[in-house]
């Protein structure tokens, strides 16, 4: 026999005690709580609202993978997989989302969802059977700060030469054989990239010799800085502290003029902003991630 609405409440009362039910009720509680990571808890205190990400429990099986040849095969493989199973899966997470005006993003390389929200809003995410933790999403420090750069009064001579640590790892004798890194694609996430620097431009994949085209070839996942010289969802790329920059210059940097400063001079590069002003999260670099993978 089906008994539906307040019949089956009535039936449940009939056979199982109240206290019965207020332990079970406890267990639910302690259950959906054990899935809620330690600093969600914590920042979530006294009523206050934190971003955290709620990862559901179907995840994609990749294993398929290893029987492919190739790097794109295995790559496409991957993306596609990964992809088919958050749109299966999401759908009735991101309606319960959206019906109750709750902040939140989807991503796929990991099936997970950013969510912005209080206490009482991760409880009810982690009681979810489709959802198997609710992480924290903090803000971490990703570059140590750096020195001080001392005033300098004379102009800089023209440097036409080798950097020494890429004379000291012999890169050059890897160049006259032929390998200078043609061929490749370098995918950089970092504090974003000045692709107009002298080092840079003519290596970024995006640029043609005459216009730069940076769809596909760059990508912003700063979305909610306070601030910050490059702004939010930045359409070109752009560095907001000079880190990114310089790594990128050390993989691939060369102004044609005989200032080479990369290993990989023959290489070309695309771009992720991933840190605000160096302050990175997990959903930022994910986010990165998503983008190279795609």
């Amino acid at each position: 026999m089906l008994l539906f609405g307040a019949a089956a409440a009535a039936a449940l009362w009939a056979i199982m005690p109240p206290r019965a039910l207020s332990q079970s009720h406890s267990q639910d509680q302690s259950a959906a709580l054990s899935k809620i990571a330690p600093w969600v808890l914590q920042h979530t205190a006294d009523g206050k609202e934190a971003e955290f990400l709620v990862v559901l429990s179907d995840q994609a099986d990749l294993s398929g993978a290893e029987a492919l040849t190739t790097k794109q095969e295995k790559g496409r493989y991957v993306r596609d997989m990964l992809w088919d199973k958050a749109q299966t899966t999401q759908g009735p997470l991101l309606t319960w989302l959206r019906e109750r005006n709750i902040e939140h993003r989807s991503y796929y390389i990991v099936n997970l969802i950013w969510v912005k929200g209080n206490r009482d809003m991760a409880s009810e995410l982690a009681a979810r059977p489709d959802v198997l933790r609710v992480e924290g999403n903090p803000r971490v420090r990703g570059i140590p700060e750096a020195l001080s750069v001392q005033e300098e009064t004379s102009q800089p001579e023209r440097v036409t030469t080798v950097e020494p640590g890429i004379t000291y790892t012999h890169a050059p004798l890897v160049w006259a054989q032929g390998y200078t890194g043609q061929g490749v694609v370098v995918g950089g996430a970092d504090t974003g990239y000045r692709w107009t620097h002298t080092a840079l431009k003519t290596h970024y994949r995006g640029w043609d010799g005459t216009t730069g085209h940076h769809d596909y070839n760059w990508h912003d996942s700063i979305h909610n800085s306070t601030g910050n010289p490059c702004g939010n969802d930045s359409p070109f790329p752009c560095d907001d502290l000079g880190h990114g920059t310089h790594t990128m210059g050390t993989a691939i940097g060369d102004d044609g003029a005989g200032n080479q400063i990369g290993m990989a001079p023959g290489a070309k590069w695309i771009g992720c902003r991933n840190m605000d002003q160096n302050n990175g999260t997990p959903a930022r670099y994910l986010e990165c991630f998503q983008f190279f993978l795609a």
